[in-house]
Parts: C-alpha cells; sequence; structure tokens
C-alpha cells in the first residue's frame, strides 16, 4: 500500500553555518564596533546578544537573511521576548520548532478527511502518515496539502510504493 509521511525538519548543520556566518557579518560591521552583540546555539535554542533592542532587532534581521539563503525556511523560527541582562544589554531567545505539532497534525488530518479523498491518515507522534491504494491519489493529497498549509514549514518523505 502506498504511503508518505509528513514531517517538519530542519537541519541542524545548516543553522550553524547560518550562525557562523551572522557571527562573522556582525564582527565585521562598523555599526558593531566594540560590541558584544552574537548569535549562540544550544541544540535547536538560538541565542541573540545584544548591546540594545534596535542592534538585537539588526542581528535577528541578519540571522534571517542567512538563514534563508542556507536553505532554513524562516517560519520555523519562534521568537521569544526580549530580556535585559545588565545594563543596558538584552539577549532574545529564538526556537526551531521541529516536528508537526499535534494541533497542526489534526489540522491536516481534518483536511485530508474533508476533501473525500480515497487516502488513510493517521498521527504517528510528531509525523503525519497518509496512506493510500493508488499513488496518484497521494499525489492529490500532497498537492491539497501544499496549498492548505501555509503558516509551517513541511516536507514529505519516506514516498513508499
Amino acid at each position: 500500500m502506498p504511503s508518505f509521511d509528513i514531517v517538519s525538519e530542519v537541519d541542524k548543520q545548516e543553522i550553524r553555518n547560518a550562525i557562523n556566518q551572522v557571527n562573522k557579518e556582525v564582527s565585521t560591521r562598523f555599526d558593531f564596533k566594540r560590541s558584544d552583540a552574537r548569535v549562540e546555539q544550544e541544540d535547536y535554542k538560538l541565542t541573540i546578544y545584544a548591546d540594545d533592542e534596535f542592534k538585537l532587532g539588526q542581528i535577528f534581521d541578519i540571522l534571517m537573511g542567512k538563514s534563508a539563503k542556507r536553505g532554513i525556511d524562516v517560519r520555523c523560527m519562534d521568537k521569544g521576548e526580549v530580556e535585559k541582562i545588565t545594563g543596558n544589554k538584552v539577549k532574545q531567545k529564538i526556537m526551531i520548532k521541529i516536528g508537526v505539532e499535534a494541533e497542526l497534525a489534526r489540522k491536516i488530518v481534518k483536511l485530508i478527511k474533508d476533501s473525500k479523498l480515497k487516502v488513510q491518515s493517521s498521527i504517528q507522534g510528531n509525523t503525519v502518515r497518509i496512506s493510500g491504494t493508488k499513488r496518484d491519489m497521494l499525489q492529490e493529497a500532497i498537492t491539497l496539502i501544499k496549498k492548505s498549509v501555509t503558516e509551517f514549514p513541511l516536507q514529505f518523505q519516506n514516498f513508499r510504493d
């Protein structure tokens, strides 16, 4: 029975490369001279450090640009609150969301059922598995999901016959 999985993944190495590019650019820019501005990574948690909120915003914009160039979808980045450290210095945490969240998975399953396509969908942890009797139906399901779910990056993997 043909099937495929709907997942949401981000390559950790590409994140690391984007952060290295951001830190390199920040260290060479004139407006960040004698500044303690940087981005640090801990697994899928990023922390931006800057001297003030304006510079924090600039670093975030640089991070978005470098991430997009490296093929990381910026819709999976979730900004946290700006926190004061000491004096004027601030930091901001950015969570990189991986896996299909339960609410989005339920939305995908409901979308498939409402479409009357002859496929079955099931939630399996952080993935949604779609299976059907014909490949054409699975391809129609992929097209439907791509059109309907635009707020979060999804990948389609493990296409089996």
